[in-house]
């Protein structure tokens, strides 16, 4: 990874960047896992919080996503449908983003079966991913885009809607010239970023969360 890679995983789990507070969001991220929306007491406790320090801290990332009882349904991973199908075990999940699909397996402990379409030709790319690596990828030439935007307070907005799978880096061309400051990375390599953004996440929260490296 380069040192510009290093920066944007840096800024992508710093809260003071994106408004996502690590010790509320990778709790949240295990109770969305199981399939189900998440109840904000349930949240609470998992996270060692109030309710009112979750409900605060839930309003500084302003896209989290909710059902019309007001339980949590997606903030990164979501229950929703996007480009990006998540599956765990065989539970239909989905997430924002491309990089998603590869950090979730690290952090959640878990292999994935990962399924996405190209914005550009609609081509399918298929991807398995496990907690220590990328196990196949279909097709091979697969590349994952990336956008490193000076504002990411909306970090679906600025970051996760920009951040695709493409069956090639030709496939990837007409959204490359839209975005002459992005680049695609073939997808072993995203997954080495994701791994470090999780693995550095991680790091941070063991001294105060015991849990850190289990399920809540």
């Amino acid at each position: 990874m380069t040192s510009a890679h290093h920066d944007l995983g840096d800024r992508l789990i710093s809260p003071n960047t994106t408004g996502m507070d690590p010790a509320l969001w990778v709790p949240l991220l295990r109770l969305l896992a199981t399939g189900e929306p998440v109840e904000l007491g349930n949240l609470a406790q998992a996270a060692g919080r109030t309710l009112e320090q979750t409900r605060q801290a839930l309003a500084a990332p302003p896209e989290t996503e909710y059902d019309q009882q007001g339980r949590i349904i997606g903030q990164g991973l979501t229950l929703r449908p996007t480009r990006h199908r998540f599956t765990l075990d065989g539970d239909e999940l989905y997430t924002w983003c491309a990089l998603d699909t590869l950090i979730f397996p690290a952090l959640l402990e878990r292999s994935a079966t990962i399924e996405s379409t190209s914005p550009t030709s609609g081509s399918t790319i298929r991807v398995t991913a496990n907690p220590t690596g990328v196990t196949t990828v279909d097709p091979a030439t697969a590349v994952v885009s990336l956008v490193n935007p000076e504002d990411l307070s909306s970090i679906r907005s600025s970051f996760c809607n920009q951040v695709h799978y493409f069956a090639s880096p030709a496939d990837a061309l007409p959204w490359l010239d839209e975005h002459p400051d992005g680049e695609v990375l073939p997808v072993r390599d995203a997954y080495r970023l994701a791994v470090e953004m999780t693995t550095t996440m991680l790091e941070q929260l063991a001294p105060s969360d015991p849990q850190a490296h289990g399920c809540c």
